[in-house]
């Protein structure tokens, strides 16, 4: 039995031939054998070696030969003296050396650092969007890719060009889970975009895995076409400050052009129906406003799909002085208006008066005067009222 063991051995050297290796990095698949050669070695036995190993399965070095403690079901020595690991894990990724000594007495060291790795399955976009809507976030999908190791990295691309999260139009939420038996990892990554008004209306996604290690090839999913609907925009419009549009000779005046995307926009101004030859901005400003400065004001944003489009006109209106100076004024122009009201109100007054106290003593002269004919009257009737009186007593006494 012996000897057939032997030569069992010899068979799965010969059949892991390809499999060995004599560098001193190792990139292994996790599941496949593995054989380290020990150079130096003699080809028959009795052999002087020893393999230590420092690796995810040792707290410390440990060491394997192959008149020492057999290790089979995580690695043994072979009778050529080299090491065999039958399936490769995570666990086994580390340091391995080897030092052999020849029949001659001769030293040799080998040393190998070895990892290990998973391709994953080929990864695929999960709850696909039907559809985008220009100059808004939307959510295209979400890439999967599970059982690779190490993690790896997805990466989206646009229409075959990789895209790059900026936080502004294209962002990417990120999320890694590692198994807590096998150790392998599971990616996603949900991808959010902005598309632009105007873009192309039928873009392409796709997302792709990439190992992370030399000689390995990305993975590519499927990719996936969506339509981009463009809305019609909403009405532009402008702002003024200060509020209102009124503003004083030598002050400032801000106009702003509010338009749904403003970055995708030229903004053009016009006043009094004239374009203004100005460089394109959505942002008017007016400093020291003078008479001419008065007048209305609009904004056009030229959209690339949409064409130009004219918000409603507002007004600028220039006065004379500010407004504590012109208050102070008309407070003035007022209070003069008002003393002179008094003063003609009081000479009417004092005329009225002068008037009434006049009439008075006329009427009182006039009283004055008829009193005394009045007595003059009385005094003539009552003589002439005497001698009648005898005459009708005589009378009345001659009677029998």
């Amino acid at each position: 039995m012996a000897a057939g063991a032997a030569a069992g051995a010899w068979v799965l050297v010969l059949s892991l031939w390809g499999a060995a290796v004599g560098g001193r990095n190792i990139t292994a698949r996790i599941g496949k054998p593995l054989v380290l050669n020990c150079r130096g070695a003699p080809k028959k036995p009795p052999q002087q070696l020893e393999w230590k190993l420092n690796t995810g399965r040792t707290e410390a070095w440990k060491v394997l030969s192959p008149q020492g403690g057999s290790w089979d079901s995580v690695a043994r020595v072979l009778p050529n003296g080299s090491l065999l690991l039958p399936a490769v894990g995570i666990q086994d990724e580390g340091t391995f050396q080897c030092r052999a000594t020849s029949r001659n007495g001769k030293e040799t060291r080998s040393a190998y650092q070895v990892r290990v790795y998973q391709i994953p399955g080929k990864p695929e976009i999960v709850d696909p969007a039907s559809e985008l809507m220009a100059g808004a976030p939307n959510k295209v999908g979400t890439c999967v890719s599970e059982g690779g190791y190490p993690a790896g990295t997805l990466n989206w691309h646009s229409d075959g060009k990789p895209l790059i999260p900026d936080g502004n139009g294209v962002s990417v939420q990120e999320e890694t889970r590692r198994h807590p038996e096998t150790g392998l990892f599971t990616l996603q990554s949900e991808l959010t975009v902005t598309p632009a008004w105007g873009g192309a209306p039928h873009p392409t996604f796709s997302c792709s895995f990439s190992p992370g290690l030399p000689r390995h090839r990305a993975l590519h999913t499927a990719p996936i076409q969506l339509r981009v609907w463009e809305p019609v925009p909403p009405e532009v419009q402008v702002m003024v400050q200060p509020e209102g549009g009124k503003v004083v000779l030598g002050g400032t005046v801000t106009l702003t052009c509010e338009t749904p995307t403003q970055s995708s926009l030229q903004i053009h101004w016009i006043k009094d129906g004239t374009p203004l030859h100005l460089p394109p901005s959505p942002v008017l400003l007016l400093h020291e406003v003078q008479r001419e400065d008065q007048g209305t004001y609009s904004c056009i944003a030229t959209h690339p799909s949409h064409g130009p489009q004219e918000s409603p006109a507002v007004r600028v209106i220039v006065e004379a002085e500010e407004g504590p100076i012109a208050g102070s004024v008309e407070g003035q122009e007022l209070g003069t208006v008002a003393l002179v009201l008094g003063i003609l109100g009081g000479l009417g007054i004092a005329a009225l008066l002068i008037g009434a106290i006049k009439w008075r003593r006329q009427r009182r002269g006039r009283e004055e005067r008829k009193a005394p004919e009045n007595q003059e009257e009385e005094e003539e009737r009552a003589e002439l009222n005497q001698p009648e009186e005898p005459e009708a007593a005589e009378s009345s006494a001659a009677r029998p």
